[in-house]
């Protein structure tokens, strides 16, 4: 599909997710949980669905994984990757900064990233081969090349210390100034230029294929702690970098433990 169908296409399917995210988000919602102790709500399913019967509604041949019920199709050609509330723990304490997460791969290649931020009013698209942007305005990377310089982000902290402790105290040590975050939203802020790097841990495929197409189209990289491309079969820990210089640094410092 060109640019412009995929444009069009992420912000109507992000769109949609938005209005009814805000719908559930601070009222009263049954909570179950995973086997993995993830929780998972009544909106997350909602979100999945709709999502999913506005995609088979436009491309019917098309295959669609998703956190809540897995995958439809044979995933080989044409693949949307849906999130519907990445950051269910932040939507069902009250945290507005839960996102929703779509992305399109053809034959494997990520084509398509979209990063809806629905109570902020904020959808971060990137294409392949064109600049990243957010609500339609472009947005790009910093150009900081200095870890300890860097604003970093670090999600995922307590995971990070109990498997990692030796990476963690490194991190803790890192950067001019750091947060401890969780889900997507850093990835975001990276791409419009507002944060140098991000440290992040313990993912799944929907929840990193869509940030990648956005961080990249904004000028930066994301990697596996190892600087390798994550692709569809990867489950684990990236980082995104506003510069090659920073994510070599931050490469080098997470390969203490790896």
């Amino acid at each position: 599909m060109d640019a412009a169908t995929l444009f069009e296409d992420g912000h109507h399917f992000a769109e949609l997710a938005a209005e009814l995210a805000k719908g559930f988000f601070c009222k009263p919602i049954e909570i179950s949980f995973k086997q993995d102790q993830s929780p998972v709500t009544f909106a997350d399913q909602s979100i999945e669905k709709q999502t999913r019967a506005a995609i088979l509604e436009k491309y019917p041949d098309h295959s669609i994984l998703g956190e809540e019920y897995g995958i439809d199709g044979s995933g080989q050609d044409n693949l949307w990757v849906i999130d519907p509330i990445d950051g269910t723990r932040s939507f069902l304490s009250g945290h507005p900064l839960f996102g929703f997460l779509l992305g399109y791969l053809e034959a494997g290649d990520p084509k398509l990233g979209i990063i809806g931020m629905p109570v902020l009013g904020e959808i971060y698209c990137g294409i392949k081969g064109a600049a990243a942007t957010c609500n339609g305005a472009e947005i790009h990377v910093s150009t900081q090349t200095n870890l300890a310089d860097a604003i970093l982000y670090v999600n995922e902290g307590e995971k990070i210390y109990d498997a990692h402790p030796t990476v963690f105290a490194k991190l803790m040590q890192s950067g001019q100034t750091r947060r401890f975050a969780y889900d997507c939203y850093p990835h975001a802020l990276l791409a419009a230029g507002h944060v140098d790097a991000v440290v992040d841990y313990d993912l799944k495929p929907y929840d990193f294929l869509a940030l990648g197409p956005v961080v990249e189209g904004a000028g930066g990289i994301m990697t596996t702690w190892t600087g390798q491309k994550p692709d569809l079969t990867y489950e684990g820990p990236i980082i995104s970098a506003a510069t090659p210089e920073l994510h070599a640094q931050l490469v080098d410092l997470l390969q203490l433990e790896c």
